[in-house]
């Protein structure tokens, strides 16, 4: 049986799990910085889902596999996730910087393209980052059978992962503080790294001090203006989401329980969807677990 958002949020060793993907996701910014920019900002997140989606075979449009523009902007609008302008400027980008490639298709007046195979070993890393959360917590083997044969994997389970993502509104939109940082560009690295710096905490804490914080480091690690990153914070501390024990930005800063709550949900709901993706392709991931230690 796979792990439900409700049992994944009441798990405390699922809090401690979620810091070390956040340390993952960093990770592999870290690595390949244009590669990762796609994860820094639901709309790009949500794009790239789709578009791998549609390549393997999404479904729920009724047309065959395969990825070209005029399907791709159809979908993002059709599902809420881009103007059209914004979806073909992220086609675009996708191959100016390499990340897709026109290959043959059935028809010779439509441009198929297809994720190079860069893309779409980052995009199983994301995925078997995921599966490792997940085997951690039921001691299950998602991750190794999955890297036995990532590209079949792949083709299996991401159409069912971005389908459910795209129509989740507890993934799309778990709460206003993280909608704030989720939407912006380069937001979602900075919203990782804050929670990333998380010590142990109460569930019942209303605020959770994460020591001195730079606005530099923050600026030059993630590429992000000292105009934007400033607004950004500036917002969030005007909900009383985040913020420093001492006025005029000085101390330590601070992340509310409310934000850290919004985040732990989000996290809950896409691993869950993530678990019955892998469930739906590889079957239980402990075969003879009994349900009482699955219930958490």
């Amino acid at each position: 049986m796979a792990f439900t958002a409700d049992n994944l949020a009441a798990d405390d060793r699922f809090l401690a799990a979620i810091l070390h993907c956040a340390n993952q996701l960093l990770a592999i910014y870290r690595e390949s910085p244009r590669i990762a920019s796609i994860f820094a900002a639901q709309q790009r997140w949500l794009m790239a889902h789709a578009g791998f989606a549609l390549h393997y075979g999404h479904p729920d449009d009724g047309q065959n596999v395969g990825l070209y523009s005029g399907r791709f902007i159809d979908f993002a609008v059709k599902n809420d996730i881009a103007s059209r302008n914004t979806a073909a400027a992220f086609m675009q980008e996708m191959l100016a910087y390499r990340f897709l490639r026109p290959v043959p298709g059935p028809d010779k007046r439509t441009r198929y393209l297809e994720p190079t195979e860069s893309a779409e070993q980052h995009f199983t890393r994301w995925l078997v980052t995921h599966m490792m959360i997940l085997d951690s917590l039921d001691g299950g083997e998602r991750a190794n059978r999955i890297t036995a044969d990532p590209s079949t994997m792949m083709a299996a389970i991401q159409p069912r992962i971005a389908r459910a993502i795209i129509g989740s509104e507890a993934v799309r939109s778990p709460g206003p503080t993280f909608n704030l940082f989720n939407w912006a560009n380069s937001g979602g690295l900075v919203m990782d790294y804050l929670i990333s710096r998380l010590p142990d905490f109460s569930r019942t804490a209303e605020r959770v001090v994460l020591g001195p914080l730079s606005l530099r480091e923050l600026r030059e690690q993630f590429m992000i203006s000292n105009t934007h990153l400033k607004r950004l914070l500036t917002q969030a501390t005007i909900m009383e989401s985040v913020g420093w024990t001492e006025p005029a930005r000085r101390g330590d800063f601070w992340l509310s329980g409310r934000f850290i709550c919004e985040y732990r949900n989000y996290q809950a709901a896409k691993f869950a969807i993530v678990d019955a993706a892998a469930e739906a392709v590889l079957g239980p991931a402990v075969q003879d677990e009994p349900q009482a230690r699955r219930v958490i």
